[in-house]
C-alpha cells in the first residue's frame, strides 16, 4: 500500500478483515515496531493498517523538513481516507501516541478508541534545552556516522546493564530499516520541537475507550512512567497498564507484540458498533 499525502508518498500495508486498527510507530522506528511483527490482531478478526511515517522506513522524506505533529496528523487522515476507513482504533507508540492524540483532538469523530503506548511528551517540560540537545546529538551522530553513529550517540552506558544488549540490538535493527537516514535525522531534530497539544487538560476532551500502556523507568527511562500516569488520569476512563514490578526483571509490555495485540483486541471489543 502506498498513499500520497500532500506530495509525500507513504509506504504501508493493510491486512485482515474486521474493525480497523491503525498502528503508529515512534520516532526513528518503522511500522514493524508497534506490535513487533505479531499477526495476532489479524487472526482475531481485525483489519490492521500500518505505515511508515514520513521520512521513516520506506516512506519518502518530507519537503522543507515538515515533520511537525500537524503534518503527522494530516498524514494519518490521508491514510484513513485512502483505506476507505471513517473511524478506527488508533494505537500509537511514543511519537505515534502523540500523533494519535493530536488527530483525536482535531477529528474526534474519526476515532473509535485509543491505545497510547509509552508517551513521553509533557507540555510543562516541552522544549527543555538538555532534552533537545540529546535529540540533536542523535541526529548529528546519524548524519555523520550512520547507524553506528546513532548508537554511539545514544549513550548505552546510561542503560541498565541487564537491558543494554537488547537495546543495542533493537537500535541497530530499526535504524537499518530506513531508506533515508538524513530524513530520519531531520525528524529527530524537528519532532521534539513540535507540540501535539499545549496543555495536558486538553486530553479531558477525549471520550472514547482508551488505554495507556507504560513502561517502568529502569528499562525505558526515555518514556517515564510518571508521564503515562498523568495521561491516564487526564483521559476520562482510561486504563493504565504496565508490567509488574519487582524481580525477576520483566520485559516492558511495549516490547511484547503478542501481549500488546491482546490488549488492543480487548480494547476493540469495548467499542460501540
Amino acid at each position: 500500500m502506498t498513499v500520497d499525502v500532500d506530495g509525500v508518498t507513504l509506504a504501508g500495508e493493510t491486512s485482515g478483515q474486521g474493525m480497523p486498527i491503525v498502528l503508529l510507530h515512534g520516532l526513528s522506528a518503522t511500522r514493524r515496531y508497534v506490535v513487533m511483527g505479531s499477526r495476532a490482531l489479524e487472526r482475531s478478526g481485525h483489519r490492521v493498517i500500518a505505515y511508515d511515517a514520513r521520512g521513516h522506513g520506506q516512506s519518502e522524506p518530507a519537503r522543507e523538513r515538515e515533520y511537525g505533529y500537524e503534518r503527522l496528523a494530516a498524514d494519518l487522515g490521508g491514510v484513513l481516507d485512502a483505506a476507505g476507513v471513517q473511524r478506527a482504533l488508533l494505537a500509537g507508540a511514543s511519537m505515534g501516541a502523540q500523533t494519535a492524540l493530536r488527530f483525536a483532538l482535531e477529528y474526534p469523530e474519526r476515532v473509535s478508541a485509543l491505545a497510547i503506548i509509552t508517551p513521553a511528551y509533557e507540555p510543562a517540560a516541552a522544549g527543555g534545552g538538555r532534552e533537545l540537545a540529546r535529540w540533536d546529538a542523535l541526529a548529528r551522530g546519524l548524519r555523520e556516522g550512520g547507524v553506528e553513529g546513532f548508537v554511539q550517540a545514544y549513550d548505552l552506558d546510561a542503560v541498565p546493564a541487564r537491558w543494554r544488549a537488547t537495546v543495542a540490538t533493537v537500535l541497530r535493527q530499526r535504524l537499518g530499516a530506513h531508506e533515508h537516514l538524513d530524513a530520519v535525522a531531520d525528524a529527530l531534530e524537528v519532532v521534539p520541537r513540535s507540540h501535539p497539544f499545549e496543555d495536558i487538560r486538553q486530553l479531558t476532551a477525549i471520550d472514547v475507550p482508551s488505554v495507556v500502556i507504560a513502561s517502568r523507568d529502569e528499562a525505558d527511562p526515555g518514556h517515564p512512567l510518571a508521564v503515562a500516569e498523568r495521561y491516564a488520569r487526564a483521559i476520562s476512563g482510561a486504563e493504565l497498564l504496565v508490567e509488574d514490578a519487582g524481580p525477576p526483571p520483566r520485559s516492558p509490555l511495549a516490547w511484547q507484540g503478542g501481549q500488546l495485540s491482546q490488549i488492543l483486541a480487548r480494547l476493540a471489543a469495548r467499542v460501540d458498533t
